[in-house]
């Protein structure tokens, strides 16, 4: 018993070191008119236009265990996984349908499922189009003098979404298109995780969206992506 206590300590204690050097603090920076603009050129380098007119949006995450239909105009995303389709009616979340294998649940069931599918969509939209919530209500822009002397943007949420108090510092390429971003959020106890902005295709409706991301060695791929009118 005690051995198997050493071990565990000795395991934790390596765990510990290696948050302790991996971790980065979160960078400062204060919210400026030259942050705005940075803002709007990374926006300018996507098109941002096309994307506002861009209504239907179609994704996938997790190899295609979440799939989604998002209806940008009315308001409504159609989020299915497992047997589970969740019309998710963002104008009015009690207007949500919940289906089971094509089949009504109980209302205890449907709330349930209801959360469920925002707290999916929240995240697994959010893989898709990031860039585009850089002016978000609830949102603060910074500058970060990055290592290689370039400007960063610092986006931080104080609101919305599932875990408000997340915070992404995006580089940018000269022209201002994102190539990646290192990510401050709650749900990594690690700081500083980088992933890639830089598998983007172009939609039917001319929007910028990316394909994949890298962490590391994983690849989150976003499954056959669509945005059309």
């Amino acid at each position: 018993m005690n051995r198997a206590f050493k071990i565990i300590g000795v395991l934790a204690l390596g765990l510990l070191l290696f948050l302790w050097f991996v971790h980065e603090p979160l960078p400062k920076g204060n919210p400026s008119v030259e942050a705005d603009m940075l803002a709007h050129k990374m926006l300018n380098a996507l098109n941002h236009q096309n994307y506002k007119e861009t209504r239907f949006l179609e994704w996938s995450y997790r190899n295609g265990a979440n799939q989604y239909k998002w209806d940008r105009k009315k308001g409504v995303v159609d989020v299915k996984w497992d047997n589970y389709l969740v019309q998710l009616d963002q104008v009015n979340m009690e207007n949500s349908k919940v289906t089971k294998s094509e089949k009504r649940i109980s209302h205890q069931k449907e709330n349930k499922a209801i959360a469920k599918a925002l707290k999916m969509f929240n995240n697994d939209s959010f893989w898709l189009v990031a860039p585009y919530k850089v002016f978000d209500k609830g949102t603060a822009r910074s500058i970060v003098v990055l290592d290689d002397g370039s400007q960063g943007l610092l986006v931080s949420y104080s609101q919305g979404g599932t875990t408000p108090g997340d915070h992404y510092l995006w580089k940018l390429k000269p022209d201002g298109f994102p190539s990646s971003f290192k990510m401050w959020v709650k749900i990594i106890p690690i700081g500083g995780i980088e992933a890639t902005w830089n598998d983007w295709k172009i939609m039917e409706s001319g929007a910028y969206l990316p394909k994949t991301h890298k962490l590391g060695p994983l690849t989150l791929d976003m499954g056959n992506i669509k945005g059309y009118n």
